[in-house]
């Protein structure tokens, strides 16, 4: 990392609302990306899906696309094959990330398990979206049309949000209302402004 390429992280526990936050910087015109559209794109290559299947077996539908509800079952279900996948995928999707944001002088990247892949030192920055652990599998369950089980075991895969140290992150606590999710936003754009002598809003 350089000064002439600032790159920062929007992360977070599924169901936070880390894609609210994403949307909202990116109605000020900054460059947002996510591994999670990146992870889309890597999954229409059928070498791609080949390698997913020697390793974990019977994960394809028949026309060959992945059926994700069977690749999810296995993962989340064993903590090795989860830890395996995320082997596979993740130096895949940053390096694909980084050689997008390359091309601005500042961007966002939406990385749901940055700290479980332990990305955080390739960051200039690093914005945490925290939620109550209630409110959170209410909007899977709702989001996604799942059941509360499935997104408590998603959840119990991931960090402990409730009890990990961010105090040199910022942080967002998204409990309120969207516009107060706006106004802690543009708090923390004024603050990288300042600090990287940047203007973007």
């Amino acid at each position: 990392m350089t000064q002439n390429n600032i790159r920062i992280a929007i992360t977070g526990g599924i169901g936070s609302g880390k894609s609210a936050v994403c949307k909202i910087i990116e109605e000020y015109g900054l460059p947002v990306f996510s591994c999670d559209e990146i992870y889309s794109d890597l999954i229409s290559d059928i070498g791609f899906l080949k390698v997913l299947e020697k390793e974990f077996g019977s994960i394809l539908n028949k026309d060959y696309t992945l059926n994700k509800k069977a690749l999810a079952d296995k993962v989340f279900n064993d903590a090795v094959l989860r830890s395996k996948l995320n082997e596979i995928t993740h130096p895949i999707i940053m390096d694909r990330a980084f050689k997008i944001m390359s091309e601005f002088r500042i961007s966002f990247l939406e990385v749901p398990l940055l700290f479980e892949g332990g990305f955080e030192g390739m960051f200039d920055d690093v914005i945490v979206v925290l939620r109550e652990k209630e409110d959170r599998i209410n909007s899977v369950v709702t989001r996604d049309k799942i059941e509360r089980e499935r997104v408590v075991k998603r959840i119990n895969s991931q960090i402990s949000y409730e009890n990990y140290d961010f105090a040199k992150y910022y942080v967002i606590h998204n409990n309120g209302k969207i516009s107060d999710l706006k106004r802690k936003v543009i708090e923390i754009l004024k603050n990288l402004e300042f600090r990287f002598n940047e203007k973007f809003l």
